[in-house]
């Protein structure tokens, strides 16, 4: 009797080293994808955004129409003869000027989803650095450094914004430097807070002992380890970066003609709705709110598979 419980533990034993084998490990990162795959939301507004991204790539393919080109023979009443069609190739309908909404609504949301992309690069690269040395040297070098940021923190971000493109060309570099100026700020804090708890860990007392030079252990052990938070914070903030954007289009400082963004867009369809073109207001705002409802989702996601307390 006792060999045969013996024999049924060994047979356990072998079972559950088999599934052992079988079971392989996972990163970090795999289990946060893993989490962020189980959240619909967040999948479906990356697929989302992802087909905007190739509208916008493949599209121009399919426009019959330059985005600068006026169409003469519907300038008459734009509400009757400029409402989108398939037949004469005005596929989202024309604007105010007679110019075809569809090319100028790829430019626009081109120039918008580039100017969240590359501010908010520009943001992280900034504030990450700033933080992650302030936090790491500490002491009086922290402390300038943060009241500095302090003091910049008090200076009205959209003030500077506009400062910057009046007293200068209003190109899109300059809106690219208007945007980016400030918007490290709120980063270089968070990559702070969160290097103080990372500075005294094991693995960095060890790269210390070895001799490494703190500027290396930032890049090597700092940074890594705060990727986590940074990704999620850059999601969050290219939609503040594309709603600046097109609030300074909106006021007919951002990005000039012949050049377009989806603020200027909707600037331009709101002034026009009275006279019955909907059409210029509703598509370009459908794409606006389409790429910030989405790039808010897959925040959300990202905050929700990274976040340690759900591990």
């Amino acid at each position: 009797m006792g060999m045969v419980n013996d024999v049924d533990q060994v047979e356990r034993i072998a079972e559950k080293l088999a599934e052992a084998e079988e079971i392989k490990g996972r990163s970090l990162w795999q289990d946060a994808m893993a989490r962020f795959l189980r959240n619909r939301a967040a999948v479906s507004s990356v697929i989302v955004l992802l087909l905007i991204v190739l509208f916008t790539i493949v599209g121009p393919f399919f426009a019959q129409w330059s985005n600068e080109e006026i169409d003469w023979d519907r300038m008459g009443d734009i509400a009757t003869t400029g409402v989108p069609s398939i037949a004469n190739g005005h596929y989202f309908g024309l604007d105010d000027l007679g110019r075809d909404l569809y090319a100028r609504t790829i430019q626009a949301t081109r120039t918008s989803l580039m100017v969240g992309i590359i501010g908010t690069l520009v943001a992280v690269v900034i504030g990450t650095l700033y933080g992650a040395i302030s936090g790491f040297v500490g002491g009086l070098t922290d402390g300038i450094m943060m009241r500095t940021v302090d003091v910049l923190s008090a200076v009205p971000y959209m003030f500077v914004i506009i400062l910057l493109l009046v007293i200068f060309e209003r190109s899109l570099f300059m809106l690219f430097v208007g945007i980016g100026v400030l918007s490290w700020l709120d980063m270089s804090r968070i990559v702070r807070g969160q290097t103080l708890s990372l500075k005294n860990r094991e693995f960095v007392e060890a790269a210390r002992a070895a001799g490494v030079g703190w500027f290396v252990i930032i890049l090597r052990h700092i940074v890594p380890n705060l990727m986590g938070i940074v990704v999620v914070y850059a999601t969050l903030l290219v939609p503040g970066m594309i709603m600046a954007e097109s609030f300074i289009s909106f006021l007919g400082l951002g990005v000039q003609e012949p050049n377009t963004s989806l603020g200027a867009l909707i600037n331009e369809g709101a002034g026009t709705i009275l006279r019955g073109t909907i059409w210029q207001l509703a598509i370009p705002l459908s794409f606006f709110l389409t790429i910030i409802v989405s790039l808010y989702f897959i925040g959300d996601g990202l905050r929700d598979a990274l976040d340690p307390k759900d591990r």
